[in-house]
């Protein structure tokens, strides 16, 4: 499974970020924050923390 950001709902506040334990999200360009999916360990960290609720794995 992975996860993924809704970038409608997203603040880029970067708490998913920080609380990554392997650092797979980063900022794009576009300053918006995308998921690195082949480094995902899948602990959910970023969707439990997310202040939006933005994250939600597929």
């Amino acid at each position: 499974m992975a996860y993924r950001i809704d970038e409608n709902e997203c603040i880029a506040c970067g708490v998913c970020q920080d609380v990554c334990p392997v650092s797979c999200i980063f900022t794009r360009a576009d300053e918006m924050l995308e998921i690195r999916e082949a480094d995902c360990i899948d602990c959910g960290s970023c969707a439990r923390d997310c202040p939006t609720n933005c994250i939600a794995k597929v």
